[in-house]
C-alpha cells in the first residue's frame, strides 16, 4: 500500500509517520518541496499535482488550521486549509480509487448538554474554526468517495508544546494556579489517534461499506482542572520540582480567561461506533497522559520543560 501523508510534522502527523510505515511505502509531504511536489494546503493545484503524480492507495490528511482565536480574523485562510483543501483531496482520492482519511473536531458541535456527542447529532459550531472544520467534513462527504472522518478533541503529544508542558512549567514556578473547570472532555494522545488510524486503514481499505464519520478520543472524561491536577500529581511523583500544592490549584469558570473565539463546554465524544466497527477498546485518558509524561522525562525539568 502506498500512503500519502499531508501534515507530517504536526502532533498527529509525526505519530502517523510511525504507525503508517508498516502498511507499505509512506510518503510524508509537507509544505516544502519534495521531488518537485508540495503538500501546501493553500495551493489546490499543488495538492492535485501531488496526488495524481504519486497515485497513492491511501491519503491521510493530518494538516489543519488550528489557531482557534486567530481564525476569527483569518476566516478565508482557515477555510482554504480546513475546508477547500480536504474537499480537493477527497475528490482526487475518489478519482484515484484511494481511501481518504481526514480529521475533524468536537468544535463542530455547540458544546451544550452533558452527554457525549454521537456522530449523527446536529452540528452547530460556535466559532470560525469549528465552522471551517464542519465545511471540510461536508466537502469530504460530498466527494462521495471511500473516506473515514475521525473527530477528536483535546489532542496532545509528548513532542512539542502543549497543555501538559505548560502546566508543569507553571507548577514549578508558582505557588497557586487557576484552571478552567466547566469544560469537559477526554485528553487524547496523538499516539492513540495514529495507532487507531493505522488499524482502521488496514480494516477499511477493502471495505467501502465502513466509510463514514467516527469519534476518536480516549475513554473517560475530565475537565481542564482535573487534567491539570493529574498532570501535576504525576509530575511531582516523577521527581519534578513542583511548587504548587494540589489544594492550591483553583477551579475557575471559562469566563475567567476571556478568549476571542467561544469554546464549547461539552467536548465529550461517544466512541461506541468506533469500538464496535473496528473491534477496539479505547484506553482511559489517564494512561496516555501518564505515558506521555514518562516520555517527556519531566524529572529533569527546572520549571522550563522543553
Amino acid at each position: 500500500m502506498r500512503t500519502l501523508l499531508f501534515g507530517p510534522n504536526g502532533q498527529v502527523g509525526w505519530e502517523l509517520r510511525r504507525s503508517l510505515a508498516p502498511l507499505g511505502e509512506l510518503i510524508p509531504l509537507g509544505r516544502h518541496e519534495w521531488q518537485g511536489l508540495r503538500g501546501d494546503l493553500t495551493d489546490k493545484d499543488a495538492i492535485a499535482h501531488a496526488i495524481r503524480s504519486l497515485r497513492p492507495d491511501l491519503i491521510v490528511n493530518a494538516a489543519a488550521y488550528t489557531a482557534v482565536d486567530q481564525a476569527e480574523s483569518e476566516p478565508e485562510q482557515a477555510r482554504l486549509i480546513n475546508a477547500t483543501a480536504p474537499g480537493v483531496m477527497a475528490e482526487l482520492a475518489r478519482e484515484q480509487q484511494a481511501l481518504f482519511i481526514h480529521y475533524s473536531t468536537d468544535y463542530v458541535f455547540d458544546g451544550s448538554g452533558d452527554r457525549p456527542w454521537h456522530e449523527d447529532d446536529p452540528t452547530a459550531p460556535l466559532n470560525v474554526y469549528g465552522q471551517t472544520k464542519r465545511e471540510g467534513e461536508e466537502a469530504v462527504r460530498a466527494a462521495d468517495g471511500h473516506h473515514l472522518i475521525f473527530r477528536t478533541a483535546w489532542v496532545y503529544a509528548a513532542r512539542g508544546h502543549n497543555f501538559i508542558r505548560t502546566m508543569i512549567r507553571l507548577a514549578c514556578q508558582r505557588d497557586t494556579l487557576q484552571v478552567i473547570n466547566d469544560q469537559h472532555g477526554a485528553p487524547t494522545g496523538a499516539e492513540l489517534i495514529a495507532d487507531v488510524t493505522a488499524h482502521a486503514a488496514r480494516t477499511a481499505s477493502t471495505r467501502p461499506d465502513l466509510r463514514g464519520t467516527y469519534h476518536l478520543t480516549a475513554a473517560g472524561e475530565t475537565t481542564w482542572h482535573g487534567y491539570a491536577r493529574f498532570v501535576i500529581e504525576q509530575a511531582r511523583a516523577g521527581g519534578a520540582p513542583v511548587r504548587v500544592a494540589p489544594e492550591a490549584i483553583e477551579a475557575v469558570a471559562t469566563d475567567a480567561f476571556p478568549t476571542v473565539a467561544r469554546r464549547p463546554h461539552n467536548s465529550r465524544l461517544d466512541g461506541h461506533k468506533l469500538e464496535t466497527t473496528f473491534g477496539l477498546k479505547r484506553p482511559d485518558w489517564r494512561s496516555g497522559v501518564a505515558r506521555a509524561l514518562q516520555e517527556m522525562d519531566i524529572s529533569h525539568t527546572q520549571g522550563r520543560p522543553d
